[in-house]
């Protein structure tokens, strides 16, 4: 269900959203990431995922979440995934302007891909990359903090 700019805009400003985010790990470890085109978190590297619709259930929004973000049209369900806790991300801005803050109770899972995904540039990426899990906490990109929990998360347990 798409819901008008302005519909959005006032739940945002009043409510929390919630989402599954998408931890990809390919055949050598690596983590898919996508540099974010839009607040909030624009211009950071930040894993695939989005928002659940009213009236979605967890396992048909993590399937079309999959297929949208990754562009897998099937095959990858939630029950293939490893679930790794939910979580709360919390931004001083909003899509739509630097005076609402934006509130997230995230889902997270883990999947893990042993095929060449095809992914295309979108209107919340411009370009993505596999990267090291290692090599993220070295280097310094400009990764999100809440994909670094992540990755900390994942590297504890």
């Amino acid at each position: 269900m798409w819901l008008t700019d302005e519909t959005f805009k006032s739940i945002i400003q009043h409510t929390p959203l919630i989402s599954i985010d998408l931890i990809v790990r390919n055949e050598k470890g690596e983590v898919l990431l996508g540099k974010r085109v839009n607040a909030p978190a624009k211009g950071y590297w930040f894993v695939p995922g989005g928002r659940v619709r009213k009236n979605e259930t967890l396992d048909n929004a993590f399937v079309r979440l999959v297929k949208e973000e990754l562009g897998i049209a099937s095959g990858i369900t939630r029950a293939d995934a490893k679930f790794l806790g939910v979580f709360e991300h919390f931004y001083d801005d909003c899509i739509f302007c630097k005076d609402i803050s934006t509130h997230y109770v995230v889902i997270a899972y883990e999947i893990k891909i042993n095929f060449i995904l095809n992914i295309i540039k979108n209107s919340q990426h411009n370009s993505f990359l596999w990267y090291e899990e290692n090599e993220i906490l070295k280097d310094n990109i400009e990764i999100n903090r809440y994909t670094l929990q992540y990755l900390m998360k994942n590297s504890r347990d």
